[in-house]
């Protein structure tokens, strides 16, 4: 399969969505397809090592409220310009914004079949970011967007269910696998819980992603500073940068902070942590929540996306209904009461994560658009 990736996000980058599309591309590679990426240069990618595959750029302007990110133009020509030059058999595209909709019609023009993938709801995050009354037009203008492709591939089950419900059109699963040999508990470092003030004994809950208002951070500062009334010498890490980095560290100077990390730095402040309070309920998947079981912590967070699919309740985490916080909350106190439990369930977490084949993944991933190729 010859297969083009059209997206705004890719490693250098760190968040999810990147780290997924890479190992989407790496994984096909690895399994004998031709894989081209195109994607806006990004400011990172002066320093970064650049990767040993091809890709294309067009021009990135700067994406507003995101330092140093850029997303592509509507380059229509551009693309129809390098796809007669290295023609794929199929497109996948990767994002809904200009970019995306100059990948489609270019594509269309050249009878490129196209399939795509939904990664984030941008139409959930309005109540955070004061556009709620766009939230009907961004799910119509998404529907109308993959509607247009052969198939949309979402992360989760209940995604599925939801957009299906919406009236998108041939939506496939394309789960999340977890590299173990890069997180897991053999990364943990006393070195760096010494740095955060904590001895083998202190109970450290880790935060890891963004630092925004749609990652609903104030809901987990509130778990946290509940289990510190229960577990009185409990520490608390935040891992990532963004917008409500300065305010919530002007309001929670007990809280260590430790901006960026990537690859081995990463896995180290996981696995180094005990508990993982994950309140966001704005996710297509959650890719945090099976590093942070594969790292052996004890994830709390909300019964959806990554959590519905790979956590029992009390055998190898903790999940709450969704965006119920009174119920959210109230898992702390059955956290603190399972003490004895802990090492047990952190180990079933691992050995819950340790399952996840990106092999597996893959190959259904290419099922799926072999499938959609025939129609």
């Amino acid at each position: 399969m010859k297969l083009t990736l059209v997206t705004e996000t890719f490693p250098p980058e760190v968040n999810g969505v990147a780290m997924t599309l890479h190992r989407l591309v790496t994984g096909l590679i690895a399994r004998g397809h031709a894989v081209r990426v195109v994607r806006p240069k990004q400011k990172a990618d002066k320093v970064e090592r650049q990767h040993d595959f091809p890709e294309d750029y067009v021009l990135g302007l700067p994406l507003p409220g995101y330092e140093g990110l850029q997303f592509g133009s509507l380059c229509t020509g551009r693309l129809k310009k390098l796809w007669r030059e290295n023609r794929p058999e199929v497109i996948h595209i990767a994002t809904e914004g200009p970019l995306g909709v100059a990948a489609r019609r270019a594509a269309r023009q050249l009878s490129i079949p196209v399939v795509s993938s939904y990664h984030t709801n941008f139409h959930s995050y309005g109540d955070h970011y004061g556009y709620g009354f766009l939230k009907a037009p961004m799910l119509a203008f998404f529907r109308w967007f993959h509607n247009g492709t052969l198939a949309t591939f979402v992360p989760s089950e209940d995604l599925q269910k939801t957009l299906t419900e919406a009236k998108f059109r041939n939506v496939k699963i394309f789960s999340r696998g977890v590299d173990t040999q890069l997180f897991g508990p053999h990364r943990r470092s006393d070195e760096l819980r010494r740095e955060w003030g904590a001895t083998p004994d202190t109970p450290v809950v880790i935060y890891v992603g963004r630092v925004a208002s749609e990652k609903n951070i104030p809901l987990s500062l509130k778990a946290f500073a509940r289990f510190r009334e229960r577990v009185p010498n409990a520490k608390m890490v935040i891992v990532g940068d963004g917008p409500e980095r300065k305010k919530i560290e002007r309001e929670h100077p007990d809280i260590h902070f430790a901006g960026m990390r990537r690859g081995e730095d990463l896995a180290a402040h996981y696995a180094s942590a005990d508990f993982f309070f994950f309140a966001s309920t704005t996710e297509t998947f959650g890719n945090v929540i099976t590093e942070a079981m594969a790292s052996g912590l004890g994830v709390l967070a909300y019964n959806y996306a990554a959590a519905l699919r790979h956590i029992t309740d009390g055998q190898n985490g903790y999940v709450a209904p969704y965006d119920d916080e009174a119920a959210y909350l109230a898992a702390i106190d059955r956290i603190a009461d399972d003490q004895d439990n802990w090492p047990t369930l952190r180990a079933n977490a691992t050995q819950t994560a340790q399952g996840l084949s990106w092999d597996a993944i893959l190959a259904s991933y290419e099922s799926d658009v072999a499938e959609a190729l025939t129609r």
